[in-house]
C-alpha cells in the first residue's frame, strides 16, 4: 500500500527561487516485512545474567602507608596505592634498575616500584 504525501516547500523572494511542490512516496514502516520479530526476547534462552565480575576484586583492608589506613587491591603496584595515600616516594627509573623507590614493607626492604599488594597485613612505611 502505498501513501503519497504532499510537501511545500516556501520560496525565498531574495534568492529568487520559484516554489514549487515535491511529491514524496513513502511505505508504510509499521510491519518492516516481519523484521520486528527479529527484536524480541528468546524466552528459550532463560533469565539473563548479570555479565559484571560475581565476586569482584580481591581487596586487602589490612595496608597502611606511613601508618594511615588504605584500602588496596591485592596484587597491586606498592607505588600505586603509595600515591593514592599521597606518600612521597622518589622514582627516577620505573624498572627496578636504581633502587631510589626502597620502601620498607612489613619490616623488609623492597622497591615500591616493583612490589605488589599481598594478601593478609601489609604495613608500607618510606624511607625518606
Amino acid at each position: 500500500m502505498k501513501n503519497t504525501f504532499l510537501l511545500f516547500i516556501p520560496a525565498v523572494a531574495a534568492f529568487g527561487v520559484v516554489p514549487s511542490t515535491t511529491r514524496i512516496n513513502a511505505v508504510s514502516t509499521t510491519k518492516l516485512g516481519g523484521w520486528m520479530d527479529a527484536f524480541k526476547n528468546d524466552e528459550s534462552l532463560g533469565k539473563p545474567q548479570n555479565a559484571g565480575l560475581t565476586n569482584g576484586p580481591r581487596t586487602n583492608d589490612n595496608v597502611t602507608v606511613n601508618g594511615k589506613p588504605v584500602k588496596a587491591v591485592v596484587g597491586q603496584k606498592v607505588a600505586v596505592v603509595a600515591a593514592t595515600a599521597r606518600a612521597k616516594i622518589s622514582y627516577d627509573c620505573r624498572n627496578g634498575d636504581c633502587g631510589t623507590c626502597m620502601v620498607n614493607i612489613n619490616g623488609r626492604k623492597v622497591k615500591a616500584c616493583q612490589q605488589v599488594i599481598p594478601p593478609g597485613k601489609c604495613a608500607i612505611n618510606t624511607l625518606n
